[in-house]
This record gives C-alpha cells, structure tokens and sequence, in this order.
C-alpha cells in the first residue's frame, strides 16, 4: 500500500507539470443487457490499452492487480473477475517483470441485484476502478465507471459486440478427458507434469505466489509428457499448486489450462516403468500361489485333485486335461473382474488413469482397500463363507464342466481370502491401464491355478503334500501385518497430499470402516440365523457408507483461504499497508481448533468474507514448542489454543474471538 501512495504521489507531480493522453482507459460494459429480480447479471470493465502499455493479473509479480470499488444498493453483491489468461511481460533486456495484459482486455464479474427490483425501471452501476500502468515506467489510473440496464421480468439477452470481444480472449479452462495432470516437490522446486496436449511456450502463473514468477521455468520430457521446473517462492509452504498454464496450441492459438493440484511429496511412478519390469508379474503370480495357503482353498487341493484323477479313470492325459479346464476356469474368473473393473474405471481412465496415485481420493480408497484385506486376514470376518454352497451343483457336474467350474468357484472362494503379495498387486493393477492390469489378473490367476495343474500333471505328488491344520490360520494370521503396515505407508502419503482435516478425516474414517468390518463379522459368524446375518449384512454397508464419506478427501474449495505462516513482523507490515489480518493460533493436537476449521473457517460465506475483503490470513502453528508463539499468547493472557485475532484498518486493537466459532462471529468480526 506504501508503495501504491508513493506511485500516486509521483503520479500526481507529473500531471501536474504536463498533461498527459491517457494510456489506460477503462469502461463498463455489460454482457447481459438487462437485470432481473434477484438473478445473476454479467458486466465487464474493459481496458483499453495504449500500445506497449500493460497492466496487472490477480497475482501481478512487481505491481498490483486491477480492482473495482463499486457503490452498490443494499442488498446487491458483486464477485470478483474471472481473470482471462494473463501474459508475461518483460523489460528490455527479457527478466520478467510481472503478469498481465495489453491492448484490448475484458474483465468480466457477476452482479447479484437484489429481489426488490421493479420491472420497467432503470438502474445505474456505479464503482471506481483502480490499477496499475506500466510502460518504460509505472503509475497508478483511476476511473469512474457506470452502467445503466433496464430491469426487466425475463432472463436477459447478451451483448453481441461484447461477446465478440470476449471470444478474442483466452478464458482458462479445466482439463479435458484427454489431458492429464500431476505435481510433485523436488525440495524448493515443484514439478508440474501434463500430457495429452501438445505445449508451445508453456509459462506457469500461480495464483498465489507459491512459485517465484521470475524464475525461469525450464522444460523436460518424460514419455508423453511435459514437465516444468517452478521454484518456489522463498518461504512458500503450500501444499497445493493453483494458477493457469499458459500455452500455444498446435494451430497457433494462445490457451490456457486451469490448474488446481495436491503437491505430492514424491514423483508419480510411470505405469509402463512399473509394469513392464517381471518384478510386477512375480509379485502377482506369488499372490495367487499363496492364496493356495488359505484356509478357505488348502484343504480342499488335494481333494480336487483326487476327483481330477477318479474322473479321469487314472488316465494320466485326462488328468491333466482336467487341470487344464480348471486352470481356464480360474482364468476366465479372473478376466472377468478385470473386465468388470475396466468397465467401472472408464470415466476415471478418460480422466487420466496414470496419475490417480496422485489423488487423495484415490490413495485414501487404497488404504481402505488394504486395512479391509487385513482385518480379514487376522480374522475379524470372513468373505465367500457362502459362496461354496452356491457354487456346489456347478462343481459336482462330471467332465470337463465340472473341472472349469470348480475353477471358477476356487476364485470366488479365494480371492476374498487375500494376501500381502495379492493385495499389493490388486492395488497396482488399479492405477495401470487397462491392457496392463489384465495382464496382471493373468499372472494371479496362473499362480492360483499352478499347485492344481502341476498336481494334475503329476498327481502322485498329492501324497507329499503337509496336512491341513491349525498352522494355516497362524500363517494367515502373521500375512496380515504386512497390509497393517502399507495402509500406514498409504496414510503417509495421503498425509503429504491433504490438508490436516483432510488426513484427520481419512483416519477417522478407516476406524468406521474397521467398525463395518467387525459388526459384519461379528453377526456374521457361522450359525447364525438369517435374522441377524441381514442385520450384520445391512449394519456393515452402513457403516463402510459412513466411514468413506468421512474418509474421501474433499477437493479444497476454489476459493480457500490461503493461510500464511505468522509472524510479528508480518502482523506489523500488514497493519502498516491498512489491511484486514486475521490470525489463528493453533495446533494439530487441538481437537477445538480442527472443530473451527471445518465449521466456520471452511464455510463459504467466511471464505467469500475473507476474499471480499482482502484479509490476510495467518496461521500461528503452536504444534510443536515455539516460544514466539507462547510469548505472544501470554501477552494476550493465555497459555492455550484456540485462539483467534482479528486486525482490522478501523481499529487500534484487534479483535478477540470465542475459542469456538461461528461462522456468524467470524464475519461480525470482519465487517468494518
């Protein structure tokens, strides 16, 4: 602000020693040409530009952002603009200066009248828009700007002209089905990986200063995709990379790609690298083999090879045939689950299936996936229990259809009764495409079937073969530990990719399904009447319903708050430039202060207060000892969190908050 009052003052000499043509001029212009009662209106400021003149995006780099101060009626309310895709511009000698626009720009904005309006009148927006212009040097322009629209009962037609004008300009735009992203940090450098569009001239423009905007930003090449370097910003911590990346398509055309990503802790592993290796296949056919160690499957390998060799009059062809049968019977079960999932994950493939480990979501139903194989390994229930019986009159048929179907009903039975080796390779096969996770259901597949096809092949083998007993459930139970520890390393990872609510909520909700899981299996157990077996059956979808809800990570709003590190300088600086600081002492380990964060500092009409009001947001993290910290909550007599400040311009003293908010108190506070 300091700098904007000295800007104005130079500004102010020089128009007073000469008179200058104006390089900047600004107007409204409106996109729908009329208001209706209480419905959403579009307008534009419009900038004219001189030539070689620019002003600023929302994130300008040296300067400041364009803004408009309106002079609404009560009751009416105002967004801020939809930011058309900035350029870089640069000095003389090529250093980036900052982000913005020249010649003919189009801001466009929201108006919400409110509902009073009567028909046939007239009304006139006012407001006064401010901004920096820069050429050889800088200095500030102001205008007032108006525009008068009828009120009218009917939704409003648009402005041709404006929409021509609009069209010339590159509105960022999400990513298409075709166009896959994914971030990751490299210590003070943040990776940005996209592919599916063809890159000329790529520049990155962070939406809040998270990467340093005058840094170069150097390109590489990773299979089909293109990755930029973006150092960080000194003392960026964000956990989320947000902006436009700017591009030249292949016709010419200047675009640009909205970004909004987590910022994961490590670089996104190249399905084909991880496929293509044996190491993936043999770690899936080991799966499948010790699924044969299960007690669900063991005891009844021998039999079936027995039946294999009675049917087969001890024919040692026929028994082998008879393997074979079963052995295409597994197969075929096991290519119809990855049929099944290639049909439930194509909208996820046509959104990029290749980076889905770097989604919360994703990772959060992979750790679920994970603890639910384990607590079913260490016994808390058990799956295909009655899958033996639907399928008896399938296996019992002689011949060749007996074999293949006994086959299929060795895979329903088993594969509920997974693995370490099995899981682990489920989960790859999820975030492969899907050429490659049925080559994958291939090799599990072979390594179940194996034990009866060599048995079939050299059924004197049998006799070799340990009796069943109690030791198979000690085996299953000790397999289970290993899935204990990757939903844990799951966990860790999710950790570097949510927020502290976000990886609360995903723990709280692994406890719900763990809960799913243990009153399933409970009112479950063998003999219970069918009563109780429904209650347990609906109790458990409920409560894994609930614990997915709580547990999936929530996409962060677009307008969230972003939270600075705080400081008493950075308390001192802020006051001194007139803004508005809100300050939040906090900690992980303050049940209160999460409770705040999800019910009033997440709420959307705080955030729209936050941003409407350009308040800087701090964050005073009191997780670990910080005697900066401390000394300042015992300045305000306290020795505990939550405890939450308001600075506001209109006042000497900040404002106290409750320790539990409200959404209401929050805004109250705000409001000057």
């Amino acid at each position: 602000m300091t700098l904007r009052r000295l800007l104005a003052a130079l500004s102010m000499v020089l128009l007073l020693t000469t008179a200058l043509p104006a390089q900047v001029t600004a107007r409204l212009v409106a996109i729908d040409t009329s208001v209706q009662p209480g419905q959403p209106v579009r307008v534009a400021l419009r900038l004219d530009h001189e030539k070689a003149w620019h002003t600023y995006w929302k994130h300008a780099g040296t300067g400041y952002p364009t803004t408009l101060e309106w002079q609404l009626p009560a009751g009416w309310r105002a967004s801020g603009f939809d930011w058309p895709t900035p350029h870089v511009m640069r000095d003389r000698e090529g250093a980036i200066i900052g982000h913005g626009y020249e010649g003919t720009i189009l801001l466009p904005l929201t108006i919400t009248p409110s509902d009073g309006l009567q028909p046939g009148s007239q009304v006139t927006l006012l407001a006064t828009a401010d901004w920096l212009m820069c050429k050889e040097s800088c200095m500030p322009g102001n205008a007032r700007v108006s525009l008068t629209l009828p009120v009218a009962s009917m939704p409003p037609a648009q402005d041709a002209a404006t929409l021509a004008e609009w069209a010339k300009q590159s509105a960022p735009t999400a990513p298409t089905g075709a166009q896959t992203l994914a971030a990751w940090s490299e210590g003070n450098v943040v990776k940005l990986a996209v592919a599916g569009v063809e890159l000329r001239e790529p520049h990155f423009f962070s939406d809040d200063g998270l990467v340093d905007f005058e840094a170069p930003q150097p390109l590489s090449r990773d299979g089909e995709a293109t990755v930029l370097a973006l150092a960080r910003a000194a003392q960026s911590q964000g956990a989320r990379l947000a902006g436009v990346l700017a591009y030249t398509d292949a016709d010419g055309v200047y675009r640009g790609l909205r970004v909004d990503l987590p910022i994961a802790t490590t670089a996104p592993a190249s399905a084909a690298k991880s496929t293509r290796g044996l190491g993936a296949l043999a770690l899936a056919f080991l799966g499948g083999l010790v699924l044969n160690l299960m007690p669900c499957v063991f005891p009844v390998l021998g039999i079936k090879i027995l039946g294999f060799v009675n049917q087969a009059g001890n024919d040692r062809r026929k028994v082998t045939l008879h393997g074979l049968a079963f052995t295409l019977g597994v197969l075929v079960s096991f290519w119809a689950l990855a049929g099944v999932l290639a049909v439930l994950r194509t909208g996820g493939e046509q959104l990029g299936w290749g980076f889905q480990l770097q989604s919360p979501g994703f990772v959060f139903a992979l750790a679920a996936t994970m603890l639910v194989f384990a607590l079913s390994l260490s016994g808390v229930f058990e799956f295909g229990l009655g899958a033996t019986a639907v399928g008896s009159r399938l296996q019992a048929r002689e011949g060749w259809a007996g074999s293949f179907f006994t086959g299929v009903l060795a895979t329903v039975v088993a594969t509920p009764c997974s693995a370490p080796f099995l899981a682990p390779a489920l989960g790859a096969a999820l975030a492969m495409p899907t050429g490659q996770a049925f080559v994958v259901f291939t090799a599990i597949a072979l390594g179940l079937a194996a034990p009866y096809l060599l048995l079939s092949i050299f059924p004197q083998a049998v006799k070799a073969l340990p009796r069943p007993g109690a030791w198979m459930e000690t085996v299953k139970q000790i397999l289970a530990f290993p899935l204990y520890a990757t939903t844990g390393y799951l966990l860790w990872v999710l950790a570097g990719q949510t927020t502290e609510n976000g990886l609360l909520g995903a723990i709280l909700g692994l406890v719900v399904i763990a809960l799913a899981a243990w009153v399933y299996g409970r009112l479950t157990q063998p003999g219970a009447v069918p009563s109780r077996r429904r209650a347990g059956l609906a109790g458990g979808l409920v409560l894994l319903a609930a614990g997915a809800w709580l547990g999936l990570p929530k996409t962060p709003a677009a307008d969230a708050i972003v939270w600075e590190p705080w400081s008493p300088e950075r308390v001192a600086a802020l006051r001194e430039s007139k803004r508005t600081v809100y300050v939040d002492f906090t900690a992980r380990w303050c049940a209160t202060c999460q409770t705040n964060k999800r019910l009033a500092l997440d709420n959307a009409e705080v955030r729209r207060a936050f941003r409407e009001r350009g308040v800087v947001a701090l964050k005073a993290d009191w997780t670990n000892k910080d005697p900066r910290i401390t000394e300042e909550l015992a300045k305000w007599q306290r020795s505990a969190v939550p405890f939450n400040l308001v600075y506001r311009p209109d006042r000497p003293e900040p404002l106290i908050l409750p320790e539990v908010l409200t959404a209401g108190a929050v805004i109250e506070a705000l409001r000057e």
